[in-house]
């Protein structure tokens, strides 16, 4: 039992032998809890000043409408720049802003509209950081173990999903939301000075082919591989998809908290946390499998649908709790499976594209959702909002799952494992 035990362990944290992903996560432990604190402390803060669900959802639209506009390109750009270089300059931005919303907000003058434009900012600076950080992941740790520090990415994420929010609500209840937004400015220093101590000749070489001389040329090329690989296809499509109906906590939540079970941003925050302790669950176990599979990627969309179309209807705070911890878990597995499959298939020189491709489906089309989402909480509250998109969650998995019968068994395999180098 030990000897299985020590085994399940070097499995689950095996990417951190690698000192650079090391020096990565750590930064990242403290940064992304800042992160979610200012997550948190936006939506209520806009909630708080305008009273309307609608109004957190044009949060939501400001914050994800950088990756629709931009989103294509991104990958574009990150298969032609260094990206811990990339990486650096967009978390230095990023602190540059959440320090500017921090004045604002510290000195009691901020307005909905300030909120709205450096989430709009900040989502832009995330347009190139997120897939430079995949790139940036994939060289620290190299196609074998890349689920692997995929899925320990998320467990992070996730695990701060639950304190930055729980954070986030105790400071917000107690001293308003000013400073979430001075500890997140803080936080990025942590990520900046693991990126700086990297030894960059640990990093794993990428294959470079000849970029073709126009961004759109660029971008062709990526739709082109995309378009002829059914499983990428259908993976990106599925992302999408549930993504604009089903990926809404940041709109609805603070609808939930405050409408539908009449409490306040101590409630809130826990229910942002409870769905964060599901999704690091997801993520260990994900990290635990340290492989990519479809099956799971299905069975977890699927049960991340139907735990919020069970959740329509509830009214009481403890299965609210126990249904997003549900969620959450299968919300993990889902992302990380879709996020490492399309990585290991694609070719070096378009991995840059394809996961730009996957944050463009991700997030790129959370601009539209929010405005949905706030639309039906605001006509229907959240058990309108919970249904709709608990019932087409599922009924996209219905079809991924019949494009990709032919297919569930093939198990992805990294190019470099394919072609013997």
């Amino acid at each position: 039992m030990t000897a299985a035990l020590l085994s399940l362990n070097r499995r689950t944290f095996a990417s951190l032998r690698h000192r650079n992903y090391r020096l990565f996560f750590s930064g990242q432990v403290v940064s992304v809890t800042g992160t979610w604190m200012q997550r948190v402390a936006q939506a209520w803060l806009v909630f708080e000043l305008t009273h309307s669900p609608v109004a957190v959802g044009i949060l939501a639209l400001a914050q994800f409408l950088p990756f629709s506009i931009f989103g294509v390109f991104a990958g574009v750009v990150v298969d032609r720049i260094d990206a811990r270089r990339a990486v650096i300059a967009t978390q230095a931005t990023a602190m540059a802003l959440a320090s500017v919303i921090a004045a604002l907000a510290l000195s009691g003058l901020v307005q909905a509209w300030q909120v709205y434009v450096v989430a709009f900012l900040m989502g832009t600076v995330q347009v190139v950081d997120a897939p430079a950080r995949q790139a940036l992941t994939y060289r620290m740790v190299g196609p074998t173990e890349l689920p692997n520090a995929v899925a320990l990415n998320s467990s992070l994420f996730n695990a701060a999903r639950i304190f930055g929010p729980a954070l986030g609500g105790i400071l917000i209840a107690t001293v308003g939301a000013g400073p979430c937004f001075a500890v997140n400015a803080v936080s990025f220093l942590a990520v900046l000075a693991g990126l700086l101590k990297m030894r960059t000749e640990e990093l794993r070489p990428v294959e470079h082919h000849d970029e073709p001389a126009t961004m759109l040329r660029g971008l062709g090329e990526g739709f082109h591989y995309v378009f002829h690989t059914r499983r990428a296809l259908v993976v990106l499509l599925l992302v999408s998809v549930v993504s604009m109906v089903a990926v809404n906590n940041n709109v609805l939540l603070p609808v939930l908290a405050k409408r539908t079970l009449h409490s306040g941003a101590e409630t809130f925050g826990l229910l942002s946390s409870f769905f964060g302790a599901g999704a690091l669950v997801g993520a260990l176990v994900a990290a635990a499998l340290s492989r990519s599979s479809l099956k799971v990627l299905l069975a977890g969309t699927a049960g991340y649908g139907l735990s919020l179309l069970v959740l329509a209807p509830e009214r009481t705070l403890a299965s609210a709790l126990v249904l997003l911890f549900v969620s959450g878990i299968c919300f993990t597995l889902w992302t990380a499976n879709a996020n490492s499959l399309l990585q290991l298939e694609a070719p070096d020189h378009l991995r840059g594209r394809v996961v730009g491709l996957f944050y463009f489906g991700f997030a790129g089309t959370g601009a539209l959702g929010g405005v949905i989402a706030g639309a039906l909480a605001a006509a229907g509250g959240t058990t309108l909002a919970f249904v709709v998109a608990g019932v087409v969650t599922i009924l996209a998995v219905a079809g991924a799952t019949l494009a990709l019968r032919d297919q569930r068994r093939v198990r992805f395999v990294p190019e470099s494992m394919r072609t013997g180098s």
